[in-house]
């Protein structure tokens, strides 16, 4: 990322049946036609919130109260020689009904109802950011291929008590076998919506359809020159650097663990990253970053103060 990028606000409104507000860039504009959260760069001598709650005045007419606004994701992004920063922070709160001033067209959408394609690039980021939960719930490896049962009413279990994001990390089943436990789970997964991911098995997923995903491990990062599913099917992809973080964004992957944080029994040898170097990996990567390796739920606000998504975890989560 250079020094001074260009920086731009975004602001994430969301109204009270939990809709969001997208605008249109509209005829004669860079990326015209396309959808985008509203916002806009900061001028010289302004803070960010000042400048956000300008933009939103000029664009909107509304008075946002920046008090109660939180950070969402901050997005790195070049569009050719334009660099900039991507600034989003959710709303909750302002005065006055948002109203078009700038001649963009305006629509609420339900977050899962938008569609990705029709995103400004440097805006899908946020919008995964929006969606996906601050948790990340990875099942361990030692689990024995005679405990399907077991494991089938576990996370039926943790899906109805409210998780939204599982990885089914099986290695010692058989394929086919852990494609059984996804279909099994994937009408209950879909009823609460809440997405499932195959641990490197993007065939698996492309079977399964809407609702199953897949954690791309990262000797597959380098192998891909495109994403591997349809929006529809979420994409994760494992890192441990800044070079898989970057092509983990290239290949549009909705988000990415970094690991290790913390050291683990189950990666003893690999030196742990510690929070200040996640903190660094995670701000300047495109897309939402969750804290793998020796997590617990309790460590979420740490994550989230280091710029990540949230925590993932496997052990420490069961």
């Amino acid at each position: 990322m250079p020094a001074n990028p260009m920086h731009v606000m975004a602001g994430v409104m969301l109204d009270a049946s939990g809709r969001v507000l997208l605008a249109q860039r509209p005829p004669g504009k860079h990326l015209a036609g396309f959808w985008e959260f509203p916002g806009g760069k900061i001028d010289a001598g302004e803070m960010p919130l000042a400048a956000l709650a300008r933009e939103l005045r000029e664009e909107l007419g509304v008075e946002v109260d920046t008090s109660v606004a939180t950070p969402l994701i901050r997005i790195p992004w070049c569009y050719g020689e334009r660099e900039l920063l991507l600034d989003a922070w959710r709303v909750d709160a302002w005065q006055g009904t948002p109203r078009s001033l700038e001649g963009q067209a305006l629509q609420w959408l339900i977050p899962d109802e938008v569609d990705p394609t029709t995103l400004a690039p440097a805006d899908l980021p946020i919008l995964q950011a929006l969606r996906l939960a601050p948790y990340y719930s990875i099942t361990p490896a030692h689990v024995q291929p005679n405990a399907f049962a077991a494991w089938l009413a576990r996370l039926s279990d943790a899906i109805e008590q409210g998780e939204r994001l599982l990885q089914l990390r099986l290695p010692l089943w058989p394929v086919g076998r852990v494609r059984d436990l996804a279909s099994a789970l994937l009408p209950l997964a879909r009823r609460y919506r809440a997405s499932l991911l195959l641990n490197g098995d993007i065939e698996g997923a492309r079977q399964l359809g809407a609702g199953i995903g897949v954690q791309l491990r990262a000797s597959q990062l380098g192998e891909l020159s495109q994403r591997p599913l349809p929006f529809s099917q979420p994409v994760g992809a494992s890192c441990h650097n800044s070079a898989e973080l970057a092509q983990a964004s290239y290949l549009q992957a909705d988000f990415a663990t970094l690991s290790p944080v913390a050291a683990t029994a189950s990666h003893a040898d690999a030196a742990p990253l510690g929070w200040s170097l996640f903190c660094v990996l995670a701000k300047d990567a495109a897309l939402p970053v969750y804290a793998l390796g020796g997590m617990t739920r309790e460590q979420v606000q740490d994550a989230r103060a280091a710029g990540g998504q949230g925590v993932a975890g496997i052990s420490g989560f069961w």
